[in-house]
């Protein structure tokens, strides 16, 4: 016969696993209204209208709007790494495993055409707003362009590139290829954008080469 302790041990385990699912779900919803719309046009109303909740209830679930647009910058994030930064570490160090986070990258940006990228919307909502939101996208872009310059650093260690190049330079030209392929894509609804990354980023690698001394 199960006792007291246990039935409301297992009451709580219920509400608890409830109230993680539900927050999960206001959380869903919020980054698909932050990809469209900005971390700015996220309100508790506009996700209580959302979730058919009450603005207490989604309130009930972040401490504040803040806490609320920094739990989606996470969850972006981490969908980011899923995404793009973990499956280009099944590839090779060095040159192979950099342009995998390249293809990756481009893959992501490809689905993002429709919503937007919140890493590109949130550097223009945030340059110049200090503050914690600030703070944490900064991070988590720094991350990024981190693995990106390791990976750069590795294949230039391994001879796959040119010695004489560094690693933050080409770390510039791959987010310079990605910003402008947000942009046209995105903004400009040029078509060709993608193919258009791709074959910027070629001919980058391709100018990085080693120089291969020929036979006499």
């Amino acid at each position: 016969m199960i006792s007291e302790l246990q039935f409301d041990m297992n009451m709580t385990s219920k509400f608890m696993r409830k109230g993680e699912l539900t927050r999960a779900a206001i959380l869903d919803v919020a980054l698909d209204a932050a990809s469209r719309d900005g971390l700015e046009g996220l309100t508790i109303g506009l996700l209580a209208e959302k979730m058919n909740m009450s603005k207490s209830g989604v309130f009930a679930h972040f401490g504040s709007r803040e806490d609320l647009q920094i739990e989606v910058l996470k969850l972006y994030h981490h969908h980011f790494e899923q995404e793009v930064f973990y499956p280009s570490l099944k590839e090779a160090r060095g040159l192979p495993r950099l342009q995998a986070m390249f293809a990756l990258w481009v893959k992501r940006v490809t689905v993002e055409i429709a919503s937007g990228c919140i890493y590109i919307s949130g550097a223009v909502e945030y340059d110049d707003r200090p503050g914690p939101i600030r703070e944490a996208l900064v991070g988590m872009v720094k991350a990024w362009q981190g693995a990106l310059q390791r990976a750069a650093a590795q294949a230039i260690e391994l001879g796959h590139l040119r010695n004489d190049v560094e690693a933050d330079q080409i770390v510039y030209e791959m987010y310079g290829l990605i910003l402008a392929l947000h942009h046209d894509a995105r903004f400009m609804r040029k078509p060709g954008s993608v193919e258009r990354a791709q074959s910027g980023f070629e001919r980058m690698i391709e100018y990085y080469a080693p120089v291969t001394k020929a036979v006499a």
